[in-house]
């Protein structure tokens, strides 16, 4: 019997998607709910599992292939078994990826951004041989059982790492993730035997013989992310007001409750993200056109916050959307984001998870951004930005005092919004990260 691995329904507004990764090939055996290959859709990287376990007779999509909702990708043959040593210890995923250059994010992550990582590069890869910590068998058999995520097997194909040697991962049934390949990585190697001399690298070919220019074919969701750019710049009237904030009265605050509260909410992080979202919906209250959008020749006022939250991930910008903002609490926010913060790195975050939002922030500061103008992200009429926490000399009560200020940037479409209520609203936000308390007694 032949079951048939289709393209899923992939979310509102997206009807195709192309082939990015195939997991398996013809003639290898798959069980049921085993990921077998990787679609790339506008938005997100999509997994498409087996149906059921067998033998993939045929494959009809190759990877690159524009694919709609609804078709057939492969077929699976159900009443064919593995051939002997078709299926290799490990992670056949692993063993499939093809090498590419590894883009390894930092652990941790203290902001969203609206940027990809830069300058971050994987762990030197390793000259020797390198002993690791005995795997407990039952770590190995969820190992063998659940192979890693695409993204993780990629990095552990290019560290020439196995799953025995991670062990079970902090996945769905154990799977390892990219995240687990990181932590494993950054954990202190024990002291290594002296190793026999590496012989001469080989003399590299001058820079006249390189070649100067290199064309790759830019992946789907960057194509969309240019277009819906593009479309902003076209649509909207867009305009950028500035101010900045005074970040003391926050970082104070912060460093005296650091500690109790992430005692008492389980390790959730208080970081700024959370007093700068909880600012901003009590200025979307207070001026709601800047939570509005246009359809046709109607605005359409927003009685919610869905907040989207800019995240750089590795194959580009995404913007999952925190549903009812306003009536979250600091740990509610700050957990939502580190959680979309570590399933973007992973490629795990779910289509119904990016739409929907009616207003967005982006923090470029983490990677040094001093000022910038945000770009819409449409339908929606503003964007915050948040930028690098700098000390600065300030004139305060005729003294001169050094203070942490943070510039901030509005964006917002002229169409809806007018101005004043652009200046204001910022304002507003200014005024309630300066003076938490007012966000606690929603003033």
């Amino acid at each position: 019997m032949l079951a048939e691995i289709k393209v899923p329904s992939l979310g509102e507004s997206v009807t195709s998607a192309t082939v990015a990764r195939w997991m398996k090939q013809a003639g290898e055996a798959v069980d049921a709910d085993e990921p077998v290959v990787e679609l790339e859709t506008d938005k997100v990287t999509v997994e498409v599992n087996a149906p059921a376990s067998g033998v993939i007779s045929i494959i009809s999509a190759q990877e690159g292939a524009e694919v709609e909702v609804g078709t057939v990708l492969a077929e699976v043959d159900t009443e064919k078994s593995a051939a002997p040593g078709s299926r290799p210890a490990g992670s056949q995923a692993a063993s499939t990826a093809r090498p590419q250059p590894a883009q390894v994010p930092s652990p941790e992550m203290e902001g969203p951004a609206a940027m990809p990582r830069a300058g971050v590069n994987p762990p030197p890869r390793p000259t020797g041989p390198v002993s690791r910590p005995a795997t407990p068998p039952s770590d190995l058999a969820s190992a063998e059982a659940h192979p890693p995520m695409p993204s993780a097997a990629k990095i552990m194909t290019e560290q020439h790492l196995s799953p025995a040697q991670i062990g079970a991962g902090s996945g769905k049934d154990g799977r390892i993730t990219k995240g687990d390949v990181i932590a494993f990585l950054s954990r202190p190697q024990p002291a290594q035997p002296a190793a026999a001399p590496a012989p001469a690298p080989e003399a590299r070919a001058p820079e006249a013989d390189r070649p100067q220019e290199e064309r790759v074919k830019m992946t789907r969701l960057r194509r969309t992310i240019a277009a819906r750019l593009k479309e902003a710049q076209n649509t909207a009237a867009m305009l950028t007001t500035f101010n900045e904030v005074d970040m003391s009265a926050v970082m104070a605050l912060r460093a005296e409750y650091r500690d109790a509260f992430e005692k008492r909410h389980k390790g959730v992080r208080l970081g700024f993200m959370s007093f700068f979202v909880k600012a901003c919906v009590a200025a979307l209250k207070e001026f709601p056109a800047v939570n509005a959008q246009i359809d046709g020749d109607e605005i359409v006022y927003k009685n919610y916050v869905h907040m989207g939250i800019a995240v750089g991930g590795p194959s580009g910008l995404v913007v999952p959307v925190i549903r009812d903002a306003g009536r979250m609490g600091f740990a509610g926010i700050e957990k939502a984001i580190a959680d979309f913060g570590r399933r973007a790195r992973d490629g795990a975050l779910k289509l119904e998870e990016l739409a929907g939002g009616t207003f967005s922030i982006t923090n470029g500061g983490i990677y040094g951004s001093l000022m910038s103008t945000p770009i819409l992200n449409p339908p929606q009429s503003g964007i915050l930005g948040m930028h690098k926490v700098q000390d600065r000399p300030m004139a305060l009560g005729g003294k001169i005092e050094i203070r942490p200020m943070m510039y901030l940037a509005l964006s917002y479409d002229h169409r809806i919004v007018d101005g004043k209520e652009a200046v204001s609203f910022l304002v507003r936000v200014k005024e309630g990260v300066e003076d938490p308390r007012r966000l606690l007694l929603d003033l």
